[in-house]
């Protein structure tokens, strides 16, 4: 019982989270020189929206494993929130070959996930 438990959450998860600016220039870089949609979650502990948007994030991880999900905290990687000029969280970036495809700001489940459907082809 413990074990398929444990199972399960260590697959519930499939966003990645970054703490380091080289940690995640790296993860760019390699996603660049593929096809594959990455999903942007720009947020902030103290957002209430983006906590209303994290077990929808977690939801579309799980439902397109085509899809690469990270989530970024804007006070802990202020310089790749910067970068992409984020300023009103949640900012969800769909990025391809290190492009920008288009963004969603603010809790809209639907938008993000027609997004997803349309780009992730």
């Amino acid at each position: 019982m413990a074990m398929a438990y444990a199972i399960r959450s260590s697959e519930s998860s499939q966003v990645l989270t970054f703490q380091t600016t080289a940690k995640w220039n790296a993860h760019f870089d390699a996603l660049k020189q593929t096809n594959k949609l990455m999903v942007v979650d720009f947020t902030a502990s103290w957002c209430g929206p983006c906590k209303l948007m994290d077990p929808v994030i977690q939801e579309f991880a799980a439902k397109y494993r085509d899809v690469n999900f990270v989530k970024i905290d804007v006070d802990e990687l202020m310089e790749v929130s910067q970068y992409f000029q984020v300023q009103v969280m949640p900012t969800f970036m769909l990025i391809k070959k290190g492009k920008v495809a288009d963004q969603v700001v603010g809790v809209k489940k639907e938008e993000l996930q027609s997004l997803i459907e349309q780009h992730r082809k």
